[in-house]
């Protein structure tokens, strides 16, 4: 043991001063500040290290040996957006032959598949369909809670809600509390990608404003729906912005107590237009492994104290990774999905199903104890050795059970052109 101390006690002597500091004040229970954020963002070799080793232990003390994981199903009803945002690749226009939208009956449809596998949640986002009524997300609420009723219904980005009380002329918090009577149980926190104006008039003009998505995020909170947060990392921010959009969050979360988690995801950039078609002039951050345990990192130690749980992304970064990003601060291992069309059509090669077994296996193979828990954070059911399997995991082809992206882009039964021709869409 002398031998093994006294090799990271030599270690030790060649971390920063600063960077050692900063973490010291993580360990104290005080605040650190952007610019100290933004210097751990820099953080390489022993300094990384160290860093992880605090946000793990950060991780320990707060929410204790956990790995949970959410079984639920995504449901992407439709790709037809009318935005351009440089960094998409789901988004199609509505003229063209690959652009599809599910009517709520085939909404309702998958979210009671989706109960009838195990799900506790459906997780509900699209594109921002031209025609579409403002009714048109209270309704799909209002069906889906009426089939199944004890879904948790997640669903509708900031993004979405803007556009949806735009379409029926109506507050922000006039159209959430009519989401909230139509039994929504909370918002995901995502379109927020960096929450830095310049950067988003850079990579998708014309996308929420910063102001906009603080307001609806809040507002959401104030009434009583709990939403996620999110960051879309390693495209054209500075390690500044990446703090900086931390340090929002956490402040929106002092004042609110609204947010259920963080979730880092880094850009995926093989398909996206602004990298494909080079649609904007600057300088790209394309993300290393490093980079990746940074992010739960400094998450962690910027957050810890206002939003214990952090999740990794198995759909960005695979399973294995997100295995290290569990010992990088990282507590939850997120959902099972069933169904992923985003982030593959960007050109991710994860697949869109994680078995409840392989989260098991991912938690139990690092030490931790893997646990099912609620979109809320409620603790479900702690594995057992030996237990029965869950229905999922009999599930050998997941696009033969749920059907593909790849298959909602050839089949012509939701085709978004002959479901709105000739016809005022709602």
């Amino acid at each position: 043991m002398g031998s093994v101390l006294g090799a990271i006690e030599k270690t030790l002597k060649s971390v920063d001063p600063e960077i050692s500091s900063i973490l010291d004040k993580a360990l104290d229970g005080r605040e650190i500040s952007e610019k100290e954020g933004a210097k751990l963002f820099g953080a390489t070799g022993p300094n990384l290290t160290l860093l992880m080793m605090v946000a793990d232990y950060l991780r320990q003390t707060t929410v204790g040996e956990y790995a949970t994981y959410v079984v639920n199903r995504n449901i992407n009803f439709t790709n037809v957006c009318v935005k351009r945002c440089g960094f998409c690749a789901f988004s199609r226009d509505h003229r063209t032959e690959e652009g599809y939208f599910l009517p709520i009956h085939e909404v309702v449809r998958r979210a009671k598949e989706a109960r009838a596998y195990g799900a506790t949640e459906v997780c509900i986002q699209a594109g921002l369909a031209p025609g579409i009524s403002g009714e048109f997300y209270p309704e799909l609420v209002r069906s889906i809670k009426k089939e199944v009723p004890e879904l948790h219904i997640h669903a509708f980005s900031p993004e979405e809600v803007k556009y949806g009380a735009k379409r029926l002329g109506i507050s922000y918090k006039e159209f959430l509390l009519m989401l909230k009577e139509a039994g929504i149980g909370s918002l995901p926190g995502t379109s927020a990608e960096i929450l830095e104006q310049s950067v988003r008039d850079l990579i998708s003009p014309g996308r929420i404003k910063v102001e906009e998505w603080v307001e609806i995020i809040k507002t959401a909170h104030k009434i009583g729906i709990p939403t996620t947060s999110t960051i879309m990392y390693g495209h054209v921010e500075t390690d500044e912005q990446r703090a900086r959009h931390i340090a929002l969050i956490r402040e929106i979360q002092k004042q609110t107590h609204g947010f259920t988690e963080f979730v880092p995801l880094s850009f995926v950039h093989w398909e996206a237009p602004m990298y494909t078609k080079r649609l904007i002039q600057a300088q790209f951050r394309l993300l290393t492994g490093a980079d990746v345990l940074r992010m739960y990192a400094v998450s962690r130690v910027m957050l810890n104290r206002y939003i214990p749980n952090i999740q990794v992304s198995w759909v960005k970064e695979g399973t294995r990774f997100s295995q290290v990003g569990l010992l990088s601060g990282a507590n939850d291992m997120g959902g099972t999905l069933m169904n992923e069309s985003i982030s593959t059509a960007a050109g991710a090669t994860n697949g869109q199903l994680v078995r409840p077994r392989d989260f098991v296996r991912m938690a139990r193979d690092i030490g931790r104890i893997p646990a099912e828990r609620s979109t809320l954070y409620q603790i479900l059911r702690v594995h057992e050795e030996g237990e029965p399997n869950h229905p999922l995991d009999s599930v050998v082809d997941p696009d033969e059970v749920f059907g593909s992206y790849q298959k909602l882009l050839r089949t012509s039964e939701f085709r978004f052109v002959e479901l709105t021709k000739g016809s005022n869409f709602a």
